[in-house]
């Protein structure tokens, strides 16, 4: 079933539409969730709220082209797992203390080494502040500007968040294509 024809479905409130959806888009969407929060069982949760959140919402969606329901879905999952983290754990978690980008990150690591499934639990095992900006700029690609007002903390905090989250993550690299080399 194409994304034209699962939209109108839906819309018409058509159960195994809205099952199909489900089974389409449930990993892609979980991933978004664990990617930000880093843990299994609040994605999960977020995974439940932002399907109904999808059902809900469903017959304002605009079918543009194949790809926009996945994008769409993606933003809405996106926003709730940031809704998530600033109310639950993203309040103290961007010092005051800034460092320059350039003194943090050692740019000299190579992704391709390491399994794609490692590197997301690398990812999820960054600190919350590290991980959110780290996955703002990365996934979303959102500049500091954008990242900083999505997150009213000051683009400075973006940029040392950034190049920690790049620190961290390219030690993790190292270390791990030293063990396994």
């Amino acid at each position: 079933m194409n994304e034209k024809d699962l939209v109108s479905g839906c819309q018409q409130g058509d159960n195994s539409s809205r099952r199909h959806l489900y089974d389409s888009y449930a990993q892609h969407m979980m991933g978004i969730c664990y990617r930000y929060t880093g843990d299994v069982r609040t994605s999960e949760d977020l995974l439940h709220d932002g399907f109904i959140k999808i059902f809900e919402a469903i017959h304002s969606f605009q079918y543009r082209s194949e790809g926009s329901l996945k994008a769409w879905m993606s933003k809405i999952f996106t926003n709730l797992s940031l809704e998530y983290l600033r109310k639950n754990s993203l309040r103290d978690t961007f010092p005051l203390d800034e460092y320059p980008e350039e003194a943090l990150v050692d740019t000299e690591y190579d992704f391709d080494r390491v399994p794609p499934a490692v590197l997301m639990q690398f990812v999820a095992e960054l600190p919350a502040g590290y991980r959110t900006v780290f996955n703002l700029n990365t996934f979303e690609e959102m500049s500091h500007k954008e990242i900083a007002n999505r997150l009213h903390i000051n683009e400075s905090s973006s940029r040392s968040q950034l190049a920690r989250a790049k620190a961290t993550l390219s030690e993790k690299v190292k270390n791990y294509t030293r063990q396994h080399e």
